[in-house]
């Protein structure tokens, strides 16, 4: 009798143990489930905002080629996601209401530009030279004025980071931004690559947009050169605010 009810006592323990094992891995299952379900769920707001951008600027069509790199350059890095979220976080709170506005201030954009360029800096090697410089009067009068068109320095700095090679002991990327004389210059240089990059359906569609903006908003008064020097691309833009200031209030505008 005594050792039938250890037995039982036996089986009722282990019974118990079982059942205390299957409830904790229930649990811990329903925790990453939650966990992997929060995180779809980010990831999908996260879409959903990207998809709901309506720009009605020329610039918009650029935005889901933007997106679509800075997405894939997050995901190809996790290590280094949550710096990438955090600047990407900065340059969709700019595309979704500054790029609204007709002008921005020349600060706004290059901040912007910044922010770009540190997310497509996960994409190289920490090896890589890539050179920033910025030479800005800020006791220029026109420095934070609202004339300067919104994502503007998107095309250029994509464009390096596309092009680039980023294999050669001498390679590298520089960009430098300056506002003096009542104008916005922007410089981008890199290295070019051997690689043929592969030609895509409407590829080259940046260029022609920011000619295109250029040309309507400031007419003669910008100067958009890009030449190969040594198998260097360069890139320079120039935006003389002064005069289109000076034309827009002769226009009445």
């Amino acid at each position: 009798m005594q050792e039938n009810n250890t037995i039982t006592f036996i089986f009722l323990a282990i019974l118990l143990l079982l059942i205390g094992i299957i409830c904790f891995l229930m649990y811990q299952l329903l925790q990453f489930k939650k966990a992997k379900d929060d995180a779809e769920k980010s990831f999908y707001a996260l879409e959903m905002k990207v998809n709901d951008l309506q720009l009605e600027t020329l610039e918009s069509k650029l935005n889901p080629h933007l997106f679509k790199n800075i997405l894939n350059s997050i995901q190809s890095h996790a290590y280094q996601t949550y710096f990438a979220l955090d600047k990407l976080a900065n340059v969709l709170d700019y595309i979704l209401y500054e790029s609204k506005k007709k002008f921005v201030t020349a600060k706004e954009e290059i901040d912007f530009a910044l922010n770009l360029i540190e997310i497509n800096k996960i994409k190289i090697s920490p090896l890589f030279e890539l050179k920033i410089k910025t030479n800005i009067n800020k006791e220029d009068k026109l420095y934070e004025q609202p004339l300067l068109a919104p994502l503007i320095s998107i095309d250029l700095i994509e464009n390096a980071f596309k092009h680039a090679d980023l294999q050669s002991a001498d390679a590298f990327i520089s960009v430098v931004f300056e506002f003096r004389d009542n104008a916005f210059f922007m410089t981008v240089s890199n290295k070019i690559s051997d690689k043929k990059v592969l030609k895509k359906e409407r590829s080259g569609f940046g260029h022609a947009t920011l000619e295109h903006r250029l040309r309507i908003i400031y007419k003669n008064n910008f100067k958009l050169e890009r030449f190969v020097e040594n198998d260097i691309y360069i890139a320079h833009l120039k935006i003389d605010l002064l005069e289109y200031k000076t034309e827009m209030l002769a226009a009445g505008r």
